[in-house]
């Protein structure tokens, strides 16, 4: 893949560009500011970006708000966001962004480079990919309420499967259960969820992720 890199770390930065050049990509551009990711993103449009949530100046948030800027202009560049802590208003803000293509990870996981570079390629091919502390924290967040309450502990586990962006086959490998069993929970949770009408693999992401986050 074709990726431009934005993190004002220069060590984890420099780390990142070496270990994404041995896995082939082509790292167009690495960066230490949104100014500059939102540049380079003009000038030589990528695949992907990779882009740290809190970056210069004020290190708050233009990391991300250039990130969403970026799938406004730009909805077929996939972007995955790194974070060094779970920061749910951003997080439910990038999931509800668009549709596919999003990816948010706590910056441990980088570490976990499989991991890491599984996120990545499902955000490439027009998927989710969200930390499993994330969507943990976005579920005991809801727990409050009424319908997810009615979700048994399995529809939960498969829910939170599919948060992370997992497919069915995924899924069902990840629990040791058939994919039968996965689809049926599945239609279980939409119809609990009031969610029967969603279709689409990245669009039901999204569906049960807004849900939760409303």
């Amino acid at each position: 893949m074709r990726l431009i890199l934005a993190e004002d770390s220069t060590l984890l930065r420099e780390g990142l560009v070496r270990l994404l050049a041995e896995e082939g990509h082509e790292v167009l551009a690495a960066v230490g500011d949104a100014t500059a990711l939102l540049a380079a993103v003009d000038a030589l449009p990528p695949d992907v970006v990779i882009a740290d949530v809190r970056m210069p100046p004020t290190h708050t948030d233009e990391g991300l708000r250039a990130a969403l800027e970026i799938r406004r202009n730009r909805p077929r560049v996939g972007v995955l966001v790194l974070s060094q802590y779970v920061e749910k208003r951003y997080a439910t803000e990038l999931l509800t962004a668009d549709d596919g293509g999003v990816g948010y990870l706590l910056k441990d996981r980088v570490v976990q480079v499989d991991e890491f570079l599984d996120a990545l390629e499902r955000v490439g091919r027009g998927q989710a990919a969200f930390d499993p502390e994330v969507v943990r924290q976005l579920l005991a967040r809801s727990t409050r309420g009424d319908p997810l309450s009615r979700l048994t502990a399995r529809e939960r586990d498969v829910l939170a499967e599919m948060a992370e962006g997992h497919t069915n086959a995924a899924i069902a490998g990840r629990l040791h259960v058939s994919q039968s069993a996965v689809e049926k929970h599945i239609n279980a949770i939409f119809e609990k969820l009031e969610l029967t009408g969603t279709t689409g693999y990245s669009r039901r992401v999204l569906a049960v992720l807004r849900y939760l986050g409303s």
